[in-house]
């Protein structure tokens, strides 16, 4: 059992707590005998340093790289995780001086009750998911205090960590949601707006109805509407790249190759030569279980959350049964059930992947290092040509490429180079930039600044807006003359569909459960819940539309279970709250701060053109 929460606790205690440890103690010694060459943040006059920054992103990388299962991590996936890290420092900072102004400690005595009532938040999913701390299914607390008291001081330490990073948090978010109180009647309404229900008769005239013969649009009009409109259009910075795609799909040699390394490995273990664990530590590509000696976990027996032929697999084993080679869309498999428990199962296994292999391997990668020779990281864009040439592979052109946006080429998505492309310099061609089944290099053909284009190259698109605004006119008319033309009719649905308007049947539904038709019309929505049955509105207008509705039938929400629930339902509401005025308060907090981030200055990777 210790071991089992050891691997719960520790990739999170990991991230919460080392670098931030000796984070202080080491920015005050480095003041002294370093300078500012090494200082990453620096946040109202306070460091942070090379050395702790890159534990706590390693750390970071580790955890990412075990929830995801391991490979690769794209130049997207690295910025995104660095950013992540950045801004623990910068709000940790900026926590710590509020818990100063705010006189919010947390004592000894807090931590061990804390700990007594329930797991630390940090790791609660992982804790109320392990079988251990399980009776029937559900969590027991009583299980897990037993569990608390005879730890060891290693486990003490951890979980005392993470309530001392939490608890003070706690407090701030208390006092930051002192003022909000949520009365019976607010509770009520929200348990009524879930279980209130309505059905009914709907005539609508939308703009989008209306034939464009019937909303003209000059160019007066045009240049009127851009005019007033500019910033409607605003768009972002957007580049344009050509390729060379070099393919690393493996043949059938190769997959020969990877199975019958794979019915070796089973033979071994299947024949008492090697141990399961010893083999996936070693062969494992899954370098997110690899290391544990290929422990997925407790999974349901169903095989949820594993693509099919995995999931087929595991439906049809027994525990202490080895699978043969299980092909999936990332390699072959060897599984084995280590136990069961109800309709969970401890699973291991062991990826072999389907590489290339051999004489296609050597052909592949001596194609790649003269495409990395002849083309990759130059100012001259025309060496991406005369590559392509001399390779006999196609130049291609991508699709235009959004800033923010990741590159997609038919099913694949390529990694790094919606990074790249906006730091470099028109002609400029990447790094070889390798894929799941390809290696590319690129070339930046033109960058396009964010900002408003001129009329002229976004006009039909300008036209289109301004026309809309003119079928609204037309569409208001139409839904008063139907309104006029139904005002003594007793049944909506059939007077209307004689007279040619469209009227649908709605219901019964709910406010949070409402059809699509009341998405983006909270108004209608608001008007269907308050007629009497049988009771018709008059024309509701929207932004997308006019509307008529009837009331065909309603069902009311029950109070006395309401009732039942209403405590808990308080605490769920309170939560986000909480969570949303904190992260209110950080934003304020950094606004006002002065922070300076050298990351890209001190991290920024060398070119072949600057080495």
């Amino acid at each position: 059992m210790m071991r089992a929460m050891r691997e719960i606790t520790k990739p999170v205690f990991w991230v919460v707590a080392v670098s931030f440890i000796g984070w202080m103690a080491y920015g005050q010694i480095t003041d002294i005998v370093g300078g500012g060459k090494d200082v990453v943040l620096k946040v109202d006059g306070t460091v942070v340093r090379s050395q702790p920054f890159q534990q706590q992103y390693q750390a970071t990388l580790e955890q990412y790289r075990r929830q995801q299962g391991g490979g690769r991590l794209t130049r997207e996936d690295e910025r995104q995780l660095q950013d992540r890290v950045a801004d623990q420092f910068i709000q940790k900072i900026l926590l710590e001086r509020a818990y100063g102004r705010f006189g919010i400690t947390v004592s000894d005595d807090e931590i061990i009750q804390a700990a007594r009532s329930s797991p630390p938040p940090q790791i609660m999913q992982q804790v109320l998911q392990d079988p251990t701390f399980q009776t029937n299914g559900q969590f027991d607390i009583t299980k897990w205090q037993r569990y608390i008291s005879s730890a060891g001081s290693e486990f003490a330490s951890q979980v005392e960590q993470l309530y001392r990073d939490y608890l003070p948090q706690r407090k701030l978010e208390e006092y930051l949601t002192a003022d909000v109180y949520v009365s019976d009647a607010k509770l009520w309404r929200l348990w009524r707006d879930q279980h209130e229900s309505v059905a009914v008769a709907l005539l609508a005239v939308h703009p989008e109805d209306v034939p464009d013969s019937l909303a003209p649009v000059s160019d007066a009009e045009l240049e009127r509407y851009y005019g007033v409109h500019e910033a409607d259009f605003k768009r972002p910075a957007a580049a344009w790249l050509s390729y060379v795609e070099l393919p690393r799909i493996p043949n059938a040699a190769d997959s020969a190759t990877a199975r019958a390394h794979a019915r070796a490995l089973r033979a071994e273990i299947a024949g008492g030569k090697a141990k399961f664990d010893d083999v996936a530590k070693k062969e494992s590509a899954d370098s997110g279980t690899g290391s544990r000696g290929g422990d997925l976990g407790w999974a349901k027996r169903t095989g949820a959350g594993f693509v099919a032929p995995f999931a087929a697999a595991v439906r049809r084993l027994t525990p202490g049964v080895l699978s043969e080679p299980v092909l999936t869309e990332f390699g072959l498999h060897l599984i084995r059930i280590d136990s069961a428990k109800g309709d969970s199962v401890r699973l291991r296994h062991i990826l072999v992947p389907i590489l290339l292999q051999g004489a296609h391997l050597d052909a592949v990668d001596a194609r790649t290092d003269t495409l990395d020779r002849l083309a990759a990281d130059q100012t001259d864009g025309s060496r991406l040509d005369s590559a392509a040439r001399r390779l006999n592979l196609p130049l291609a052109r991508a699709p235009k490429l959004i800033q923010g946006e990741r590159l997609t080429l038919g099913r694949s998505t390529v990694p790094d180079v919606s990074v790249w492309a906006f730091d470099a310099r028109p002609g400029e061609t990447s790094p070889v930039i390798d894929a799941a089944q390809a290696s590319y290099v690129f070339r930046l053909d033109s960058l396009e600044a964010a900002g408003v284009p001129r009329l002229a190259s976004i006009r039909a698109r300008v036209l289109d807006a301004a026309r809309y605004e003119k079928k609204k006119v037309v569409a208001r008319e139409r839904g008063g003359q139907a309104a006029a033309a139904l005002r003594d009719a007793s049944d909506l649905v059939a007077s209307g569909r004689a007279r040619g308007y469209r009227v649908e049947k709605l219901g019964p539904f709910t406010r949070v459960t409402a059809p699509v038709q009341f998405a983006r019309n909270p108004l209608v929505l608001g008007v269907a819940f308050g007629l009497r049955q049988g009771e018709r509105s008059g024309v509701i207008a929207d932004e997308t539309g006019w509307f008529v509705l009837q009331a065909l039938a309603r069902a009311g929400a029950d109070s006395a279970a309401w009732l039942k629930q209403r405590d808990q339902q308080r605490e769920s509401l309170l939560r986000p709250i909480e969570q949303a005025r904190l992260q209110q308060f950080v934003a304020a907090l950094r606004a006002d701060a002065k922070i300076v981030d050298r990351r890209r200055e001190i991290f920024r990777p060398a070119t072949a053109s600057e080495s």
